[in-house]
């Protein structure tokens, strides 16, 4: 049984957060919850980058009941002018006495003086609870705020022996339904989805959103040096979804220049012949691109890992073995000549998917 308590109040504040996750841009997702003698008397979510936020739907919403309420909010109240108003300000305007954050945000214009200005004005305020949780909802934002680079998750589905597909490329299905469903939310929830050229030549995939409800596409991103990318790959031909190649500075300009008339966009990462990942990630970030789902092949997958550019692994394994040394694998780089140097995952957790075991961690870079 839930206890009624701060912590009571900042889980639905969470919980209502958690939901926008994919649609507020480079933002974060936050909710609040307005509390009043014992009764719940506003609730609000931010819901898209330009809009109010969590704070003002809220306090909209309790009216005049505001005054002398409780606010519970999953991030500091943000102090400066943006595309919007500061909220700290509203919530100053609104005659709130107490207002209960989870975390500080770490936005450079924000930083804590968003609750020193609450303070100012004599309004209460208690911070850290639930603060672990409401870090973690917001892991990409975080990530991007602070250093202008893309929060990047990798996620593949492999057999237990870490194969992704047969030795004759034969991959679907490696995992059942249930793992799939959530794949397609995780692309929801991401603003990008990175794949290599090789995943377009063999599958020539739309890299959509296909859940059972109205989804976001995230923009596709094609790793291809050598501009290798067909103009008939339906990653080309549709234009419901806007589509970024990262190429080499060697690749063939007139190459280039088909791929621009039929609508993607071609960004030179690095003078080299092999497209520069660490160059690449600081110009997506550059474009606002503030996440990233990876669901390249063992390649690509590898050489993300070893450039230190995966922030978060998710790691699908089907109850299948299916062998064969020509197999492609989850991972394929020169890896570690011992077993102490091997890229270990902290805070990991374990899960089943349907009848597919899930696996998601963060790595430790040494």
């Amino acid at each position: 049984m839930d206890v009624l308590n701060d912590e009571f109040y900042m889980r639905l504040a969470l919980n209502m957060a958690s939901k926008a996750a994919g649609q507020t841009g480079i933002n974060p997702v936050v909710g609040c919850v307005v509390v009043k003698d014992g009764r719940i008397v506003g609730i609000g979510t931010h819901l898209k980058r330009g809009t109010g936020h969590a704070e003002v739907h809220a306090l909209q919403m309790a009216g005049e009941e505001a005054r002398g309420a409780t606010v519970y909010v999953t991030l500091e109240p943000c102090s400066h002018f943006g595309k919007t108003p500061p909220c700290c300000e509203r919530v100053i305007a609104a005659g709130a006495s107490r207002v209960v954050v989870a975390a500080g945000d770490p936005n450079p214009e924000v930083a804590g003086r968003g609750i020193a200005r609450l303070r100012e004005e004599g309004i209460e305020v208690t911070l850290g609870v639930l603060e672990q949780e409401a870090r973690q909802m917001n892991e990409k934002f975080n990530k991007y705020i602070t250093t202008r680079l893309p929060f990047v998750t990798l996620k593949t589905a492999s057999t237990l022996d870490g194969k992704i597909a047969s030795r004759t490329g034969d991959s679907r299905w490696v995992t059942g339904p249930v793992a799939r469903e959530q794949v397609h939310t995780l692309r929801h929830q991401h603003e990008a989805i990175m794949v290599g050229i090789g995943t377009v030549l063999a599958d020539d995939p739309l890299l959509n959103t296909r859940a059972s409800v109205p989804a976001l596409d995230p923009i596709r991103i094609i790793v291809d040096s050598s501009l290798r990318l067909p103009l008939d790959a339906r990653v080309v031909t549709d234009r419901s979804i806007r589509t970024i190649v990262l190429t080499s500075g060697q690749a063939a300009g007139e190459r280039r220049a088909a791929l621009e008339a039929a609508g993607v966009g071609v960004i030179v990462c690095g003078s080299g012949q092999q497209t520069d990942l660490r160059t690449a990630m600081n110009k997506l970030g550059e474009l606002e691109i503030s996440s990233i789902l990876l669901e390249g092949g063992g390649t690509l997958n590898g050489a993300m890992l070893e450039a230190g550019l995966i922030d978060k692994v998710i790691l699908y394994y089907a109850a299948k073995i299916i062998g064969g040394p020509g197999a492609p694998g989850t991972f394929t780089f020169a890896g570690m000549e011992k077993m102490a140097d091997a890229i270990e995952l902290e805070h990991v957790s374990v899960e089943m998917a349907g009848e597919d075991i899930c696996v998601s961690g963060y790595p430790v870079y040494k």
